[in-house]
Formats: C-alpha cells, structure tokens, sequence
C-alpha cells in the first residue's frame, strides 16, 4: 500500500468529499484507512441504572477505502509511484501535472 501513517489526503468520493486530513491508522490486508475528521460514526453507550453512570455518545473516525482518498502534498495532490535513487533506496514520490515531488 503506497499510503502511510501520517500522510496527508484528500478524500475524493463520497460524503466527505473534498476534505482533507491526516491518516491515523492503515489497514493494508483490508485496503483501508482511518483519516482525521472523516467518516465519523456516532456510538450510542446505554448507561448502569445500578452504578449511576449515564449513557453517552461517542465520536470516531471509521475507516475508509484506500481508493476514495488521493495524497496532498507542497505542490498539490497526485497519484503515488516509487523512484530507486542512485544509492540504491526506494522512495516514495508524488505524481502530479508532470512534476515529481519527494514526500519521503
């Protein structure tokens, strides 16, 4: 999977569309990602009667597929392809409108 903890995305379809945040957590074998301030679900707690406690509401991102979020970078967002530098290393890079940016 090219996308990384930390990464920051766009998501270009569905009801969040057009927002962008970071990425929390990836779930490879699942082709899955869970981004900062989207997708967020509501989880209804029922309170103990018995122990005094009252129910809440819970906020959280649930994840989302790999294939509706695009990578931002400095000079705006692209697709994701690897470049092999002369020492040998495997990097990441940001495709976008004919340029080539190093995103690590």
């Amino acid at each position: 999977m090219k996308i990384k903890t930390g990464d920051m995305v766009r998501v270009i379809a569905g009801k969040d569309k057009g927002k962008q945040g970071k990425v929390l957590q990836v779930f490879p074998l699942l082709e899955r990602v869970v981004v900062e301030g989207v997708n967020v679900r509501t989880r209804h707690l029922r309170g103990n009667r018995a122990g005094g406690q009252k129910g809440q509401k819970i906020q959280f991102p649930s994840p989302l597929n790999v294939s509706n979020v695009m990578m931002v970078g400095k000079s705006g967002s692209g697709r994701v392809g690897f470049k092999i530098l002369a020492s040998g290393e495997k990097v990441r890079v940001l495709r976008s409108k004919g340029k080539t940016e190093d995103i690590g």
